[in-house]
């Protein structure tokens, strides 16, 4: 066990020469200086909101006017070998590419290209993650035999191609709860709005303006979901599509209300309120809790970290007398 112990301090010392250290602090920098511009160079969400809602608007009207508009020149040509390998495989067709199709727009993405980029890089990543694993390896020394390497790259190929999945995943959770927070205050500007006499468009579209710098992608769904109430002939499925999109239990609550009240004439405001109070209450009771669960959740760092030192500090002075006094 010793010997094993100092072969791998050895190494250790031995991987990090003048190179590896230059390389490290290399990332370091990079990823210093990356998240600093994150940090201080401001986003404008509503840029990239008024484009999604553009393109949507352009997408229904080629719908309806039966036109087939070319793509642009250079998005074919950065695109191409992607998609030629996508579509020769014929992954763009049959019921999974339409789930990876909602997937990808509850995530927010709805670009045409998306699905081609995401297609290709479950394709790639697999071998990218692979040479990724044997470089390693190889650049701290490591010595594998053809076994091990093979095992070493199959971690890698495995890793690779569950990352585009897994990053998919993480990516409509936290859209999600964003939805969640931001819902019961769009549902309080829609309720002022349909009391003022708008109708659902009109109260949809204004909600959607004046909650884009606070709440850009609930106001992204909702002014998506505008937009498609004034071009599909069945309003229905405009609400339909909303909920393809943010496909959570407050969501479609709110959808049937709204289904509810184009179909029976029920009043959109008294809803809407009960909806919003019924929000409210529920996200008080989740801090709540979260709040409650907060003192079991501190104990075990407190007792790993605060009780050592608050012992140190009070109990070291005495031993330090005691073996001064002994000795």
């Amino acid at each position: 066990m010793k010997n094993f112990s100092g072969d791998l301090f050895n190494w250790l010392l031995g991987s990090f020469d003048e190179n590896g250290i230059a390389i490290i602090g290399g990332i370091g920098v990079f990823v210093t200086i990356l998240a600093l511009s994150r940090v201080f160079v401001p986003s404008d969400p509503m840029a990239a909101r008024i484009k999604s809602h553009q393109q949507r608007r352009q997408h229904l009207l080629q719908e309806i006017l039966n036109e087939n508009k070319e793509e642009p020149k250079a998005n074919k040509a950065s695109f191409n070998f992607v998609k030629r390998l996508v579509e020769k495989l014929k992954l763009t067709r049959g019921d999974e590419a339409r789930k990876t199709v909602d997937r990808l727009a509850q995530a927010g993405w709805r670009s045409r290209d998306i699905l081609i980029v995401y297609l290709g890089a479950r394709l790639v990543m697999p071998f990218v993650g692979g040479a990724c694993a044997l470089l390693m390896m190889r650049f701290f020394g490591v010595e594998l035999s053809v076994l091990g390497a093979a095992a070493v790259g199959g971690m890698g190929v495995l890793a690779g191609g569950y990352l585009p999945s897994l990053y998919l995943k993480n990516a409509i959770q936290k859209r999600y709860q964003k939805l969640r927070r931001q819902l019961p205050d769009a549902l309080d500007l829609l309720v002022i709005c349909a009391e003022a006499g708008q109708s659902l468009d009109a109260a949809l579209t204004r909600v959607a303006r004046e909650s884009g710098a606070s709440s850009p992608e609930l106001a992204d769904e909702i002014g998506l979901t505008s937009i498609e109430l004034g071009f599909l002939p069945n309003r229905r499925q405009a609400l339909l599509n909303l909920q393809r999109r943010a496909d959570i239990p407050p969501i479609r609550a709110v959808i049937n209300t709204l289904m509810q009240t184009e179909r029976y004439g029920t009043p959109l405001a008294h809803s809407l309120r009960v909806l919003a109070a019924e929000f409210r209450d529920e996200r008080m009771m989740k801090a709540e809790e979260k709040a409650a669960r907060l003192p079991a959740i501190m104990t075990v760092p407190m007792i790993c970290f605060i009780l050592p030192a608050l012992f140190i500090v009070l109990i070291g002075p005495a031993i330090i007398k005691v073996l001064e006094t002994f000795s």
